[in-house]
């Protein structure tokens, strides 16, 4: 077929909403996304928009390699002067996709890096060097491209007319439209704020008069209570209702560890980076205090202000070290201490605590009584054990003053842009940002957020392909079949053993894409998710009061409630994939089923490079650290003979060592945590082994895939380049630090490279000799 080159090719992509202009060789995704869903009729309603090429046909060069489209594609492919695309000939564009993909593929590599040595700068070298991280972001990776790709597209639905749409879309756009108003945001200042610490108790740093007017009257319980089931704000004592571990069936009331202001509690006595996020902290709280005092026209008084919030920083220091770190608390069959509330009180006094009265006043707020026999499960007993002490240690006063520093911290995003310039210096310290995100980027987020479901709908009707479901479906049961056959290899598992196992891996139930309610205009599920909102265009504090209230007393009215196993945990229009141990039951919303992850458009050696070991992961998480504690009814029940479960952790120590070899410069040289990590490293180690072998099967039954243009790599080699580019991203140093302490994944470098050299189906792809750096002679495997 004769091709002819030309000049790059601009690609113009047009609608009713916006103008999105690209250069194929600095973005391809977008092209892409356009292109294809313009042959979807039932993703996009195809009249809104129309592509537009600048010349006859295509092509670009990256990497000193010219990809063309052959001309005869072009002028058969394109409609001029219609609103459609005319890419109609499904022949024409699968091979349109394969230029693209190609394209891609390419623009991420670094070629001149050699793959057994380095594999994730060979996949993502020139992802790397082309993107930089923006100001406003910690971290930027295709994960991170995805999202803003998708914000996009909320930005467009949310900012439409709102006439016509059903009460949960109406509510929604409206949320929206209050987060946007940053004029009046701006006009109200700290108004709205000012009313809220009078509701709570008054905040003693910002007033004179707290010990006469207000300490007589405090009462923990009433305070901690308040600020549970109003404020959705669980602090000194972590108090929620969610699924029994023990009777998925059931809910019950869990009563744990709190968060702490800053994200661990490295950052409260840590050297380095965490000493200087820690004196950001400690000037963010001094400046947001001075400055509510000012608003209420109590005399300036620095030196009181400053040491009324140094005591406030010495009492979270003392709650934090009270805490456990997330190493200490993986194992969530030592955590769970079932007891009833009579045994909670005796063995947990402090301070003349009444645990009765602190828990029937949250219930009350959804009106649920208590019974006298009611029983609860302990999951933070060592920090209930030192938090009498420290509680005992000072006075009401202090302990009033950190509770409204956590409620005022949390609200600073809602307030006024003076308030946000106040915390400028610890985010920076935090995260390494200089710059907060553009307002639609924030107001996107936060509804999307607090009204997934709505939101999912507006995503799903407008982006979203309903046939993705049936074949990612189609992919889920192939990645099962290789994980059940797999157990046979196993030596380190009984029989027994590989039989309950298998047994659980064939309960796992899937939910893809959305669930079909959401769409159902007859069906009032969606409007009743939302019925107890009532949204204010012109007071959007307000609002994001009463969405607190909505998400803290939606829980707990489910302490009576059977556990309905068909609901979501997460809204469609979400870049992510996740495993309910309690439910056994693994999710892949709408907002991850796209390129690079899945297309029904691209080669199978991507797809189950991407979502397919995406769903590996997902279902391997049934059998990790964690999840292998649940049967296959989401009961925590040790269905593992000894034989097994000692073999198990002796496997896992293989990948512990392995992972905190890892040294991260980024982080100042800290080690990866083998054991805060091993989950999600035992997830990536097995999916990415079932996703290849379930590859290998769909290649010996429907043959080979066409090879992908300009690119001479083998199919498999395709599998492994997808697989490490889904993870391409990079960080600032800042979060480096805190994502080591706090994220329970490797950095994404380490999910590529570790996963890999335990794997010798990639070493034979790419050719590595053993005692390369990506072909180790010792390999660790669980799954």
């Amino acid at each position: 077929m004769e091709t002819e080159k030309v000049k790059l090719l601009s690609c113009h992509c047009l609608s009713k909403h916006s103008l999105i202009h690209t250069h194929l060789l600095i973005d391809w995704e977008w092209c892409w996304m356009w292109t294809e869903t313009k042959t979807l009729p039932e993703i996009f309603d195809i009249s809104y928009y129309r592509f537009v090429f600048k010349s006859n046909s295509l092509h670009t060069q990256v990497s000193g390699k010219i990809i063309e489209l052959p001309s005869a594609l072009v002028h058969s492919s394109v409609k001029w002067g219609e609103h459609t695309l005319g890419f109609h000939n499904p022949h024409h564009l699968k091979y349109l996709t394969l230029w693209w993909t190609a394209s891609r593929i390419i623009q991420n590599m670094d070629p001149t890096s050699e793959p057994c040595n380095d594999f994730y700068q060979y996949a993502c070298g020139g992802w790397l060097n082309r993107h930089v991280i923006p100001e406003s972001s910690s971290r930027y990776s295709i994960f991170d491209k995805l999202r803003d790709d998708l914000e996009i597209i909320l930005k467009g639905v949310l900012e439409t007319p709102r006439e016509g749409d059903r009460n949960a879309i109406q509510k929604a756009k409206m949320l929206y439209s209050s987060c946007m108003n940053e004029n009046l945001i701006e006009s109200r200042d700290s108004q709205p704020l000012l009313k809220i610490l009078e509701i709570v108790g008054d905040w003693p740093v910002a007033t004179d008069n707290w010990k006469e007017v207000r300490e007589p009257y405090w009462v923990m319980e009433e305070k901690l209570s308040m600020m549970n089931s109003q404020f959705n704000k669980r602090l000194l004592i972590d108090m929620f209702v969610w699924n029994d571990d023990r009777d998925s069936r059931s809910h019950i009331i869990y009563i744990d560890q709190p968060s702490l202001g800053m994200p661990s509690k490295d950052y409260y006595f840590n050297s380095g980076n965490y000493q200087r996020v820690r004196e950001a902290y400690l000037q963010f709280m001094i400046s947001i205090a001075k400055m509510i005092r000012a608003d209420l026209n109590f005399t300036k008084d620095d030196e009181f202000v400053e040491n009324e919030m140094l005591l406030v920083m010495k009492f979270e220091t003392e709650i934090a070290n009270a805490t456990l770190a997330q190493e200490e608390r993986h194992d969530v069959t030592l955590l769970y201490h079932r007891m009833n509330i009579s045994q909670l009180q005796s063995t947990f006094s402090f301070k003349n605590f009444n645990w009765t009265v602190f828990i029937q006043i949250v219930m009350s707020s959804v009106n649920i009584n208590i019974l006298e026999n009611e029983e609860v499960v302990v999951y933070g007993v060592p920090y209930l054990q030192n938090l009498q002490e420290i509680i005992s240690k000072y006075p009401a006063r202090t302990i009033q003053n950190y509770l409204v520093w956590r409620l005022v911290q949390d609200q600073i995003s809602n307030l006024s842009h003076r308030f946000k310039e106040a915390r400028v210096s610890y985010r920076k310290a935090l995260y390494g940002t200089s710059l907060e995100d553009v307002q639609w980027r924030e107001c996107v987020r936060y509804v999307n957020n607090n009204m997934e479901s709505a939101v999912g709908a507006l995503y799903v009707k407008q982006s979203f392909a309903g046939e993705s479901k049936r074949m990612v479906s189609d992919l889920i049961q192939k990645v099962r079949e290789v994980f059940i056959e797999t157990l046979n290899e196993l030596q380190w598992m009984d029989e027994l053993s590989k039989k309950r196992a298998q047994e659980k891996a064939t309960a796992i139930r899937e939910q893809i894409g959305y669930p079909d309610y959401i769409l159902e205009e007859q069906n009032k599920k969606l409007d009743d998710e939302y019925y107890q909102l009532n949204f204010k265009e012109d007071m959007f504090f307000e609002n994001t009061l009463e969405n607190l209230k909505s998400n803290a007393q939606k829980s707990l009215k489910k302490l009576r409630e059977k556990v309905d196993q068909d609901v979501w945990i997460i809204g469609a229009a979400v870049v992510n994939a996740f495993y309910s141990p309690n439910r056994n039951q693994i999710v892949f919303p709408a907002g991850i089923l796209q390129p690079p992850f899945f297309s029904k458009q691209q080669l199978q050696a991507l797809n189950f490079g991407g979502i397919g070991m995406v769903i590996g992961h997902e279902i391997t998480h049934g059998f990790d650290d964690n999840g292998r504690n649940f049967d296959k009814d989401g009961n925590m029940l040790d269905w593992w003979s000894n034989f097994s479960s000692q073999h198990f952790k002796e496997q896992t120590k293989c990948m512990v060592y392995q992972y905190s070899n890892y040294s991260w410069d980024l982080a100042g040289g800290q080690h990866v945590s083998g054991l805060g990590t091993l989950g999600e490293n035992i997830a990536d180690n097995g999916g990415i082994r079932q996703a290849y072998k379930a590859y290998i099967k769909w290649v010996e039954q429907e043959g080979q895939e066409p090879r992908l243009p300009g690119l001479n790599l083998t199919h498999e080699q395709l599998f492994f380049i997808n697989f490490a580019q889904v993870w391409c991203g990079s960080y600032r140093p800042e979060y480096a630090s805190q994502s080591i302490k706090t994220d329970v994944h490797s950095p994404l470098k380490y999910r590529v490279m570790g996963s890999l050299q335990n794997f010798e189906a990639f070493s034979e792809a790419f050719h590595c000799h053993t005692g390369t750096v990506m072909h180790p002679e010792e390999k660790c495997r669980v799954w």
